[in-house]
């Protein structure tokens, strides 16, 4: 452990930042975020509540997905679906880190309070509930020393060594006050900055990637630049993770922001391309069922359309909670008249029973 040397992280702002060579593609990125607000200004509340919902999923899918939990969306939802979920295998467990990644986003969108040391802390605490970090001190700063490096590596062949537990909380303070109080040029540029400070502090023993990842679409909600946090870069990431990890890395032992930054705000650019595409679809899909079960003749159409679009696998026991009536026979019916329209199919499994999928949204966000 003597070849260990802590990284000595300089405390924020940065070195001033070239904006000469960002100035193009902050253009750009400007300029796709005000399309989308645009496009999420002519969207209903009650709509954006159920189109952000499955999006949200998906965000906690690929970011779980950097850390090596493997899931498909189907599988996450069907998990979810389920009324008795299982809890002692990986794959189990995977699903719940998934689930409690969403949580934890929707618990500090509920906040009012700016994002800071004791939102961030909540929002790990719900991130490792009964999951593998859970016996990692969750919802507080790491106490030790730790290595990052791959899976099995003594720590000496570790590729960072973060900054001495001591100075966590010195540090942590200083990202806040950056992040609210500092001014920056750009709040893009400064949600990149302080992405990549708050990976390079790592303040918890575990979770501290997915944490970091999810406080993008939230400050880019908090700070006005969208009106709901729809931006899920973790694909993008995902997408290029060697060239992830090696620009954080750059700016560690080179002090390279600029590349770091292009490479961000490039993540932006296409993340916020590709949900304008997918909210779209989804808006115009909505639409086109809603026309489509007009002919169903049932009160409860309409209300089991909006359950679906927001958990797109449901069971007669989750509807029966959900659907404000007591008569199974009602719910029967409705489930058949989606299955003969073509918007839900039916499956059975020996362990979950009869499951209902709306296949089309499955498909779209898969």
């Amino acid at each position: 452990m003597n070849n260990i040397h802590p990284h000595q992280l300089k405390k924020l702002p940065p070195r001033e930042i070239d904006y000469i060579s960002l100035v193009q593609i902050l253009g750009e990125a400007r300029a796709v975020l005000g399309e989308l607000k645009g496009q999420l200004s002519h969207v209903s509340p009650e709509l954006i509540n159920l189109l952000v919902a499955p999006l949200l999923t998906k965000e906690a899918i690929l970011s779980s997905k950097i850390e090596g939990t493997q899931a498909t969306m189907e599988a996450v939802l069907k998990y979810e679906a389920q009324e008795n979920k299982p809890q002692n295998n990986t794959e189990e467990v995977g699903y719940k880190e998934i689930i409690n990644y969403r949580k934890a986003v929707q618990m500090v969108v509920q906040e009012t309070t700016p994002i800071g040391e004791n939102l961030i802390k909540d929002a790990h605490r719900v991130l490792m509930d009964s999951v593998r970090g859970a016996k990692k001190n969750p919802g507080s700063f790491r106490r030790i020393e730790v290595a990052i490096g791959r899976l099995g590596q003594s720590p000496e062949k570790a590729t960072y060594f973060p900054p001495l537990n001591t100075e966590v909380t010195s540090l942590m303070n200083d990202w806040e006050k950056y992040m609210h109080n500092v001014p920056e040029k750009d709040d893009l540029v400064k949600i990149g900055i302080g992405h990549y400070q708050f990976e390079a502090i790592h303040p918890f023993m575990d979770g501290n990637g997915r944490i970091g990842r999810l406080l993008i679409p939230l400050f880019l909600y908090q700070k006005g630049i969208l009106p709901y946090p729809v931006i899920y870069i973790s694909e993008f990431f995902e997408e290029h993770r060697q060239d992830y990890y090696d620009l954080l890395n750059n700016v560690t032992q080179k002090g390279e922001w600029e590349p770091w930054l292009i490479f961000f705000l490039t993540g932006i650019i296409e993340t916020s391309k590709k949900t304008i595409n997918t909210i779209n679809k989804m808006d115009k899909l909505y639409y086109e069922l809603k026309e489509s079960i007009t002919s169903v003749n049932s009160i409860y159409a309409i209300n089991l359309l909006d359950i679906i679009f927001e958990t797109p696998v449901v069971t007669y026991v989750s509807l029966k909670s959900r659907l404000n009536t007591k008569s199974p026979q009602t719910i029967y019916n409705l489930l058949q008249k989606f299955i003969e329209k073509g918007i839900l199919s039916e499956s059975e499994d020996k362990q979950r029973g009869r499951e209902f999928k709306f296949d089309r949204l499955v498909n779209l966000l898969d």
